[in-house]
């Protein structure tokens, strides 16, 4: 009767152990299961989020864009009624205004270079550091702009888009271009002569002066006085291409029927003394903004 009960009792603790077994086992695979479920809602969290930041960023893009696109055409608007005033016809279809520019231009640069007590005085002082963020800014935006528009736009566009695309392109860019790099210009040679009085000049600072003053000369002269004609030069020229049939070539150039157009050719040769003296000044305010971060280069401290 003992032999049976210690039988009995070995073969029920047999069993606890196995049922123990069973259930740890199925512990363990559920625990396992339970965790791939949480990652797995983990990652489709992580997903959904991800999908409304894009559709987030999509919206504000997608609302920027509107609000920009009205804006522009008020503007236009604007720009159409303004174009219609006396006012507007006297300062942009005269010449009188530009020569004005340029006269106003000249005394204010001068005016600059001129030596004073005071501007000695604030030499002294150094300047803050948002002025010569200011001054690098404008240099480096101005020297990005010049190599941009010179050796990668122009050249890449000029071999992937037909002539007259590329003519249409260059129309709109050229007048902002110039815009633009002459207002850079005047804001370097601005804080660098303030910073640098007359009467602390030498050579080398005379010789910066002299090139950046050149350079915002030079594109300001260009985008006064050579810019306009080319832009007219050129809706001329298509004009008269797009008549005969050819302007689509990409990378090259042909007269087709219009070689022997004397009207033509005289159209032709005036755009090329224009755009030849604008390439050629653009190189130059090229030379001096390069002249310049030598200079630049070579006061530099933190290397």
């Amino acid at each position: 009767m003992c032999v049976r009960t210690l039988v009995g009792n070995e073969t029920m603790l047999l069993d606890s152990k196995k049922k123990s077994g069973k259930l740890s086992r199925a512990k363990e695979k559920y625990t396992k299961l339970h965790e791939e479920m949480l990652e797995k809602e983990e990652l489709l969290r992580q997903r959904e989020q991800e999908r409304n930041a894009l559709y987030l960023a999509d919206n504000v893009l997608t609302a920027s864009t509107v609000h920009y696109s009205l804006l522009l055409k008020k503007l236009t608007k604007y720009y159409e009624i303004v174009g219609h005033s006396k006012a507007f016809k006297i300062l942009f279809h005269t010449t009188q205004p530009t020569h004005v520019i340029v006269i106003a231009a000249v005394l204010f640069v001068a005016s600059l270079l001129v030596s004073t007590k005071g501007k000695a005085q604030a030499s002294s002082y150094s300047y803050s550091r948002i002025t010569s963020f200011i001054y690098l800014a404008s240099f480096v935006i101005h020297f990005g702009a010049q190599i941009w528009m010179t050796f990668v736009s122009g050249l890449s566009l000029y071999f992937a888009l037909p002539r007259h695309a590329f003519g249409e392109v260059q129309r709109v860019l050229f007048p902002r271009y110039f815009t633009i790099n002459a207002c850079l210009s005047l804001t370097t040679l601005l804080i660098f002569v303030k910073h640098h009085p007359t009467c602390t000049w030498d050579a080398e600072i005379a010789i910066q002066v002299g090139a950046m003053s050149g350079a915002f000369f030079l594109e300001l002269l260009i985008r006064l006085y050579l810019t306009p004609p080319l832009l007219q030069l050129i809706v001329l020229k298509n004009n008269l291409e797009r008549a005969a049939g050819v302007g689509n070539e990409i990378g090259g150039y042909n007269t087709g029927p219009l070689k022997n157009c004397p009207h033509y050719l005289k159209i032709h040769q005036a755009f090329r003394r224009v755009h030849v003296s604008v390439a050629m000044g653009n190189m130059l305010t090229m030379g001096c903004t390069i002249l310049h971060l030598y200079y630049i280069a070579s006061k530099l401290c933190v290397l």
